[in-house]
């Protein structure tokens, strides 16, 4: 269990490294990448191994994986457009 578990974090760490080289630019704070990838992958690799038993170590790496992208999702911010008229209305145009 141990080992499934610290190898989902590093599973994570490896997920967040890419993401924050990958797109540094729509990122606010790398530190909070860095400490959510792991983070989520830990927790998904611990709930994976619960939920299947002892012996499936890449089902739980793979779930583990897909909760730390799921996660870091969650951190992006949309790309800056521009202008009034790059999708929201100007407000008081006459």
């Amino acid at each position: 269990m141990l080992w499934e578990v610290l190898g989902s974090a590093l599973v994570g760490l490896a997920v967040a490294l890419v993401a924050g080289r990958r797109f540094a630019d729509r990122f606010r704070d790398r530190s909070l990448v860095l400490a959510t990838g792991p983070a989520a992958a830990f927790c998904g690799g611990v709930i994976t191994r619960v939920v299947l038993g002892p012996g499936h170590a890449l089902p739980t790496l793979m779930v583990a994986a897909l909760v730390a992208v799921a996660l870091l999702s969650l951190l992006v911010r949309p790309r800056h457009r521009g202008g009034p008229a790059a999708g929201r209305p100007h407000v008081g145009a006459v």
